[in-house]
């Protein structure tokens, strides 16, 4: 078998490598799938699209979803929490947040993915949640994604420092700045200049890329013809949960009506993975976010109140 191509990890690469990596050695993952009927509340974002000002913008799918999201964490607290764990002390330490900051993964202009933290989405209305997803594009794309990252690593490897992890740091450091094909390439002289003038309210920072309390995937909006769903998503520490939103699809699915029969009707269902570390949570930590993604399925009008 021959080789037709080698590819060299960049720090982008390296980062979610080593972060996806850790998850799954440290956490016992359950998951399962919440199959919501948007039928209705497909039509409903419709409406209220239509009723927006001129020049507005629209109101898409991906911001009503993560409203949602963020209306079933509120009714669930434990699921927007940290943990901090210690195996063979046996001792854990779960971090109640009053912010939701979503770590969202994004597709730049020039392919290239990376997670940005959408900082205190819980409090923000629907029209507030899309200026600022609007505006973190902007400055994405503005941005340079390797430089970003860096700062990053470096910041991740001083805190390991200060944490007693002097070996991890040492490999880090090692792995990153030795020359070869592994090194990792940073902005110097004037390219470095140039690019640190331009202002941070018009590029990422280092606080862009902060983790999150929680991590939401929409993949509907990378593949709108995905079938089926996520089965297994990674839950990045120190983080307790993670979703995958997924794409619109129809089924055929059994509807009551209201003399309490039964019929089958084509339905547009949007499926959300959900992932929790077992360590923190059970299903029962759950029960208060799927009965509040129940009401708002089946009341789809009350994404009004947060316009």
């Amino acid at each position: 078998m021959s080789v037709y191509k080698t590819e060299n990890f960049k720090i982008t690469r390296k980062i979610v490598s080593n972060m996806t990596a850790q998850s799954w050695e440290e956490i016992p993952h359950a998951t399962m799938t919440y199959e919501a009927d948007a039928t209705e509340l497909l039509e409903e974002i419709k409406r209220l699209n239509d009723e927006r000002a001129q020049g507005e913008d629209k109101i898409t799918i991906n911001t009503v979803m993560l409203k949602i999201i963020c209306e079933g964490l509120k009714a669930a607290p434990k699921m927007n929490t940290t943990l901090d764990f210690n195996r063979k002390l046996v001792r854990g330490t779960l971090k109640y947040h009053d912010q939701i900051d979503i770590s969202m993964p994004m597709i730049l202009h020039t392919g290239e993915m990376m997670t940005v933290n959408m900082h205190d989405m819980g409090s923000k209305t629907l029209t507030e949640m899309t200026c600022a997803i609007n505006d973190t594009v902007r400055r994405a794309n503005n941005s340079n994604l390797e430089e970003v990252m860096y700062e990053v690593s470096i910041d991740n490897t001083l805190t390991g420092l200060k944490q007693g992890k002097i070996l991890q740091a040492i490999r880090r450091l090692y792995g990153s700045k030795m020359p070869g094909k592994h090194q990792v390439k940073v902005l110097s002289g004037k390219a470095k200049k140039e690019y640190y003038s331009i202002p941070e309210k018009d590029r990422l920072t280092k606080r862009d890329i902060e983790q999150g309390t929680t991590t939401v995937s929409n993949l509907g909006s990378i593949y709108r013809e995905q079938k089926g769903f996520c089965a297994l998503l990674e839950i990045i520490p120190p983080q307790t949960t993670a979703f995958a939103v997924n794409a619109v699809q129809k089924r055929a699915v059994v509807v009551t009506d209201e003399n309490s029969n039964d019929k089958i009707e084509v339905r547009k269902i949007i499926p959300i993975t959900i992932a929790i570390d077992h360590r923190a949570l059970d299903y029962g930590d759950c029960v208060g976010f799927f009965k509040r993604l129940d009401e708002i399925f089946a009341n789809p009008s009350l994404i009004r109140d947060w316009k």
